[in-house]
């Protein structure tokens, strides 16, 4: 039987990786490869900084004004971002979430959203964090347990890093041909998705990452011939920290938190996010890439992580 536990953490462990998953948010608080991190992480029961491993569920990102329409009914959701008038990143990272199973390498977790305001759906969420000698994988599902259908969108808010290199010493590639542009007061789509061939977005070759500042929703991925989109931020040492999706994620939201806008990451200073995405911000009202579950239905995706020489 699923057990709450607020502060748990649960440590994994596989050959020379380990991770330990908050139950909070199922939060990836750790990820090594032989003692060399991988994740920026926070103090075990403490807030994550930056919404630091977190899930974000039923929607990612922002929605504007916390209004949408589904199915001809207009929603109006409570607004958790004030300062940009938006609601933001959904309602399961800050709950804690059920044990289902955890084994030596696997923990499996759960939490029913429920009903909020302006959210009248039933999905039941699930993540599986594993650990196995290719590194971490991360399989995501939603189950519509109500009785109409749901939109549903997901992300997860992962900081990557290589070990102790600080950022502005290594290199950032992704595997993404086109960027959403975004309004930069209050961070919604302004406009169509652009090619980034040739502008100071393009991350298809690997580039420095001395003074660039990102908060940026890339898409049209590049996979390579595992299937996978593969995004890499690589030390001057030629060590990388490889953060992987299949198709069911194609977006990702790349953010470098820094001192200079007031969003240092705690002990590190500039720190950067690459966070899998189903879908763009505001997709509750764009509708792009936004899944709809009918009643009974279950969406399943995965992405991960993997230490690279």
């Amino acid at each position: 039987m699923a057990v709450m536990a607020e502060a748990q953490t649960y440590s994994l462990t596989s050959g020379k990786y380990r991770a330990d998953i908050a139950a909070v948010g199922a939060g990836l608080r750790v990820l090594e490869y032989d003692g060399a991190a991988l994740t920026e992480t926070w103090a075990a029961g403490s807030k994550p900084p930056l919404s630091a491993g977190l899930v974000l569920a039923p929607w990612p990102n922002r929605t504007a004004d916390g209004t949408f329409a589904f199915e001809g009914v207009e929603h109006r959701l409570e607004i958790s971002e004030p300062s940009r008038n938006n609601a933001s990143h959904g309602f399961v990272r800050r709950v804690a979430w059920m044990l289902v199973q955890h084994t030596d390498s696997r923990v499996e977790q759960s939490v029913d959203v429920g009903t909020h305001q302006g959210w009248p759906f039933s999905l039941t969420v699930t993540v599986v964090h594993e650990l196995s000698a290719d590194g971490l994988t991360v399989t995501a599902s939603a189950k519509n347990t109500g009785d109409s259908a749901a939109p549903y969108g997901m992300g997860f808010h992962t900081y990557v890093r290589v070990g102790d290199v600080p950022l502005d010493e290594c290199t950032l590639e992704l595997s993404a041909g086109t960027r959403l542009p975004l309004d930069p007061v209050r961070n919604l789509p302004v406009g169509n998705s652009v090619p980034t061939a040739d502008t100071e977005y393009d991350f298809r070759e690997p580039r420095a990452l001395q003074g660039v500042q990102l908060d940026t929703p890339f898409s049209a991925s590049l996979p390579d011939g595992d299937g996978r989109a593969n995004h890499v931020l690589r030390g001057p040492d030629g060590t990388a920290t490889v953060l992987w999706t299949d198709s069911s994620f194609g977006w990702v939201q790349v953010f470098t938190a820094d001192p200079a806008n007031d969003q240092a990451y705690p002990d590190r200073g500039r720190a950067l996010a690459i966070e899998p995405m189903t879908c763009p911000p505001d997709a509750l009202n764009s509708e792009i890439d936004l899944i709809v579950l009918e009643p009974g239905q279950t969406w399943s995706g995965t992405w991960g992580m993997r230490y690279e020489k």
